[in-house]
């Protein structure tokens, strides 16, 4: 088998690695069935970047949350992690209620919105949770989780305002 498609649309390009930088490009997601997850993150708006079938036992699908630099891959043949074995997959969003409500629309079981008992970041798991968004949505504070369907664990952490120099 031989399959290749990779999409240009809605690639907007970034500039090159300058010396001295570091980017956080992909992040390698595992899952169980290929197609299962190809359909679920393009169900929540991601983009495809590339499904690439190299034979019965090597395919990678690479997909891009909408304004996202960094991407996710998952596949056949990609990692030897379990299914299901990542958590605390942060994206950031500019309003949190309005980012559950989109997911929601889309089919997603998203948590209500919740802040740490720290006010700082999240513990793992459940453990420290106070339901609601931070006080006063206080940015980095407020998050909301969902999974994917093998239970690869996400987060949305609202940000309205960057901390300085970030």
């Amino acid at each position: 088998m031989s399959s290749v498609h990779v999409s240009s649309e809605g690639a907007t390009g970034s500039p090159p690695v300058k010396a001295g930088e570091v980017r956080l490009e992909v992040v390698v997601v595992p899952v169980s069935d290929v197609d299962r997850a190809k359909r679920f993150y393009e169900t929540l708006g991601w983009r495809l970047d590339a499904d690439l079938a190299v034979d019965d036992g090597y395919r990678v699908v690479q997909l891009t949350p909408p304004g996202s630099v960094c991407s996710i891959i998952f596949g056949k043949g990609v990692t030897s992690a379990p299914p299901g074995s990542s958590e605390g997959l942060q994206l950031t969003v500019y309003d949190i209620d309005e980012a559950r409500a989109d997911l929601i629309g889309r089919g997603v079981d998203v948590s209500e919105p919740f802040h740490d008992v720290t006010g700082v970041f999240h513990h793992a798991g459940t453990e420290g949770r106070v339901s609601g968004p931070a006080p006063g949505h206080a940015d980095y504070g407020s998050f909301a989780a969902f999974s994917d369907p093998d239970g690869n664990g996400w987060l949305l952490q609202e940000i309205k305002t960057r901390l300085p120099g970030r």
